[in-house]
C-alpha cells in the first residue's frame, strides 16, 4: 500500500440525476473501486444519494457541500455522461489547479 503522502485524494464526477441514479451510483462506486485498487482515496459524492433518502436537502445544498470536498481533493475523475452538475465540477477544478482526468490510468 502506498504512504500516507503517496495517497490522491480523487473527487469522483459524473451523471447522477440524469438518467437512473441507481446505474449512476454504481458506476461512481465501480470508478472508486478501481481508484482504491491504485492505492488512493476516492470521495463519492453520489453517494449522498443514501444521506438524501434519509435527510433530503435542495440542490443547492448538495452542490455547494460537494464543492467543499472537491476543494480539498488532489484529482478529479470524470467520467462519462451527460451532467452539467459533474462540468460545474470539471470547470471548479479547473479553476483551483485540480488535475481533471478522464481515465482512471491517467490518476
Amino acid at each position: 500500500m502506498k504512504e500516507l503522502g503517496e495517497r490522491l485524494k480523487v473527487y469522483v464526477a459524473g451523471p447522477y440525476a440524469q438518467g437512473d441514479p441507481v446505474l449512476n451510483v454504481r458506476r461512481a462506486v465501480l470508478a472508486g473501486e478501481e481508484i482504491v485498487s491504485l492505492g488512493h482515496l476516492p470521495w463519492i459524492p453520489h453517494l449522498n444519494h443514501l444521506w438524501h433518502i434519509i435527510f433530503p436537502h435542495e440542490p443547492d445544498f448538495w452542490y455547494e457541500y460537494d464543492l467543499q470536498w472537491l476543494g480539498s481533493c488532489d484529482v478529479l475523475l470524470r467520467i462519462p455522461g451527460n451532467s452539467p452538475g459533474a462540468d460545474r465540477e470539471v470547470a471548479f477544478a479547473e479553476r483551483h489547479g485540480i488535475k481533471v482526468v478522464y481515465d482512471v490510468k491517467d490518476i
